[in-house]
């Protein structure tokens, strides 16, 4: 008999990190080629995730955490920048300098005191300083909000435990272009990599660490 893929993972997979003492909020490319109906790299579970992520955001600048932004940008000419990365995927050849697709979505801008960390690779750590700000800042746990869920969301939860920092992604704050990869990400992430946590829950942990 065929067992259920929950019943296969367990007591096998799913353990819980929980939340460290020391957080760090990390929006992921939350930019309006992912929003924008028609763009080739529309997501329409992403409009819901920036909405969702507004209250998180709030919460985390009330609590005075950092919050840090992501982008991506590769050369315009030559996308040499991409490496292999942009050859898989050319529909990424819109996030270069001057393109609105390229820019960060309205409801979900940067202030000028928070930091954006400018990558080429799905990962937020590959190729940046992220590691070393989130050591210097004696950061242990990393909420993710952002896109894709099977792209960038997934790849940087795997590099952030690999690196020594709790991943807690916010399971309302992160979408994809299709609920499959999504839920099924989700999944995988939450059994083997970091925590998937409902916003209320972050929200709760980050008034509970001011108090």
């Amino acid at each position: 008999m065929t067992q259920s893929v929950k019943d296969n993972y367990k007591n096998v997979w799913g353990n819980k990190i929980g939340f460290g003492n020391k957080p760090a909020l990390l929006v992921i490319d939350f930019l309006k080629g992912y929003t924008t109906e028609g763009a080739p790299l529309f997501a329409p579970g992403v409009i819901d995730a920036v909405r969702e992520s507004q209250p998180l955001i709030a919460a985390a600048r009330k609590c005075g955490i950092p919050v840090i932004h992501t982008n991506v940008r590769y050369h315009p000419s030559s996308f040499a920048d991409g490496g292999m990365w942009i050859k898989k995927a050319p529909v990424l050849e819109c996030l270069v300098e001057g393109n609105e697709l390229a820019n960060f979505c309205d409801e979900v801008l940067p202030l000028e005191s928070e930091l954006i960390v400018t990558k080429q690779y799905a990962s937020a750590f590959f190729g940046t300083s992220l590691v070393a700000t989130l050591n210097a800042l004696n950061v242990d746990t990393v909420l993710m909000a952002g896109c894709t869920t099977s792209g960038c969301i997934r790849a940087t939860a795997v590099d952030t435990v690999q690196y020594g920092f709790r991943p807690i992604i916010v399971e309302e704050c992160v979408g994809d272009r299709h609920p499959d990869p999504h839920n099924a990400n989700l999944f995988d992430i939450g059994n083997k990599y970091g925590d998937i946590v409902p916003r209320q829950e972050v929200i709760e942990y980050l008034e509970k660490i001011t108090e």
